[in-house]
């Protein structure tokens, strides 16, 4: 459908929060999900506390790129952090898309800090119905 399995990504997300915020050369995951809803495709990434200019979607073949980045907040000069338990820095997920997407009609909303972005499937992809033909009659494809 749209991703590849990765079975080290529970891994990958522990050791990016040991070593540190992402960098736009090494940037964290983002958690995701995806599933099918009728003719299209949704994808879900929550990325809270990332505004929508932050946000940089990308899609070049089939190969769709999401990146985000938190800022950290504009404080005070009198503020003494005491906890800090958020990620900052740079997010990112790509996923390869199937030829039977329509990558030039993808629709993308950002609320409450998740992103959710629709990717219809092809006309071409959809199923059609051969009409069979008898005797000198020809079958073809009715769409």
């Amino acid at each position: 459908m749209l991703m590849r399995t990765d079975p080290f990504r529970e891994l990958d997300r522990l050791a990016q929060h040991l070593m540190g915020p992402g960098t736009w050369s090494r940037p964290s995951p983002m958690p995701m999900d995806a599933y099918r809803e009728g003719d299209r495709y949704v994808v879900s990434f929550d990325i809270p506390g990332v505004t929508a200019d932050a946000i940089d979607i990308d899609v070049e073949r089939n190969m769709l790129t999401v990146k985000a980045e938190r800022r950290p907040a504009a404080k005070a000069d009198d503020v003494q952090m005491e906890l800090s338990e958020r990620p900052l820095g740079v997010f990112s997920r790509q996923l390869v898309l199937a030829d039977t997407l329509d990558t030039e009609h993808i629709q993308a909303d950002y609320d409450a800090g998740v992103l959710t972005l629709r990717i219809p499937i092809a006309e071409r992809a959809k199923p059609r119905k051969v009409a069979i033909g008898v005797g000198s009659d020809r079958g073809e494809i009715s769409g």
